[in-house]
């Protein structure tokens, strides 16, 4: 509870600016950015967005692959900018929308008559439902990529309705989520085309729950303290797409608008793990392959797979004692023998082989172990059991203090490989100081 509150008060900190530092017209930033936490309880990452007239900060649950932004419209939604949007309008069309309705019990905001509707998705309890599509002021602030700055607001944000009990499972005070997937109208789509920036975000969620990680939306310099600019020494591999869409509910024929990067293989210790390689290709029923996750707290892998990985990890670590599983983890080891490095316990490099021998993302000790107890160091994978829809979900520990850049426009990954390297870390943004 402590640390959301700080989180909270943080974020508060961060939009007290007076209102006529609210940009002008004529002022178009080149990025915008917006605060990470993660969660202590539910591992989840949070944000905050202010939205609504008058402004509301409004705490969101970060979903990487999600198609929108979704908020509980079912209690205290309050804005005299509210606007639904109507069946046939241009708003319904951007939203590729494909149903129109009624409800009888409004009008008020999520339930209004001659609407067209989207289904909002929770991905951490699988449900999904109908949701009113509307429009209603959203405020973020700039950045230069090395402060944050003025405070811009978009008049006619689009997102959808959701109801209150599709907030289950999300963290305390959580009010929808943010979806940041390949739709128009996700936050980078809608954020570079209100500003005609880049469409290019990019995501560093801070391994602490004290302190804040940071999403940048346009194109780099993103500068870390002490005065790194992570943007210039990334490696890139090809975003490729899902045809299937991977959300709870979805219509026919639609694609997934979450993010998947080819795996060929995987090496520990340069060391291949032998698995069956027809599971790391998408199949026309939209079946494995390995995608992105920022709701999944640790990388999940089809049975198979993890068995295979596992054993080789636990054959590379011989000379370390094993100990009891702890859940949700299969491989457990006594932290008494292992040594410490810059990128944390010293155990098996893994590589995630990608479109050339030469071409991997490295993930270190800080990003594989997870240290459950003081004596106990786990292996931070997890079994995903033998039929998933995906072979492969890289979750959020194996992400944190590493910079991911989504560029949307030319469908490519850069990643950064550990900070802990360049000595600094997701929770290095100077979010204190900010330029005019």
């Amino acid at each position: 509870m402590a640390s959301s509150f700080h989180f909270l008060l943080l974020c508060s900190l961060l939009f007290l600016i007076p209102s006529h530092s609210i940009a002008k017209k004529s002022f178009h930033p080149k990025a915008l950015l917006l605060p990470i936490t993660k969660d202590s309880s539910t591992l989840q990452y949070l944000t905050l967005i202010r939205q609504r007239t008058p402004l509301v900060p409004i705490k969101l649950t970060l979903h990487l692959g999600g198609q929108l932004l979704w908020v509980d419209c079912d209690k205290g939604y309050v804005s005299s900018t509210y606007m639904p949007a109507h069946c046939g309008s241009s708003e319904c069309s951007i939203a590729r929308s494909k149903t129109c309705g009624e409800c009888y019990s409004g009008p008020k905001p999520g339930c209004n008559n001659n609407t067209c509707s989207l289904m909002p998705d929770n991905p951490v309890i699988r449900t999904s439902t109908d949701g009113e599509v509307a429009q209603d002021v959203v405020s973020i602030q700039s950045t230069n990529g090395l402060n944050p700055g003025k405070v811009v607001s978009i008049p006619k944000f689009l997102f959808t309705c959701g109801s209150t009990f599709l907030l289950k499972g999300l963290a305390s005070g959580v009010k929808g989520m943010a979806g940041l997937g390949r739709t128009k109208i996700s936050l980078p789509y809608q954020f570079s085309s209100a500003f005609r920036f880049h469409r290019k975000f990019a995501i560093c969620l801070s391994s602490s729950t004290t302190s804040n990680g940071v999403i940048f939306f346009g194109n780099g310099p993103y500068v870390l303290l002490p005065n790194i600019d992570v943007s210039k020494s990334l490696i890139y591999t090809p975003l490729i797409k899902n045809p299937v869409s991977t959300a709870s509910s979805y219509f026919k024929g639609e694609p997934s608008a979450e993010y998947f990067i080819e795996v060929k293989s995987i090496q520990i210790n340069e060391k291949a793990v032998p698995l069956n390689t027809t599971l790391l290709t998408i199949n026309k029923e939209g079946y494995g392959g390995t995608k992105i996750s920022s709701v999944n707290p640790y990388t999940v892998l089809e049975t198979s797979i993890y068995n295979a990985f596992a054993g080789v990890f636990i054959k590379e670590l011989a000379n370390i004692t094993r100990v009891a599983s702890v859940a949700p983890f299969g491989a457990c080891f006594s932290s008494k023998n292992f040594g410490s490095t810059r990128v944390g316990p010293a155990v098996p490099p893994i590589d995630l082989m990608l479109q050339s021998k030469s071409l991997y993302w490295r993930i270190f000790g800080a990003n594989s172990m997870v240290q459950v107890s003081n004596d106990v160091l786990c292996l931070g994978f997890v079994d995903g059991g033998s039929n998933p829809r995906t072979s492969i979900v890289i979750g959020g520990y194996q992400l944190e203090d590493n910079l991911l850049q989504f560029d949307l426009a030319n469908s490519r990954l850069g990643f950064s490989s550990s900070l802990l390297f360049r000595r600094t870390t997701c929770a290095n943004f100077n979010f204190t100081s900010h330029y005019n």
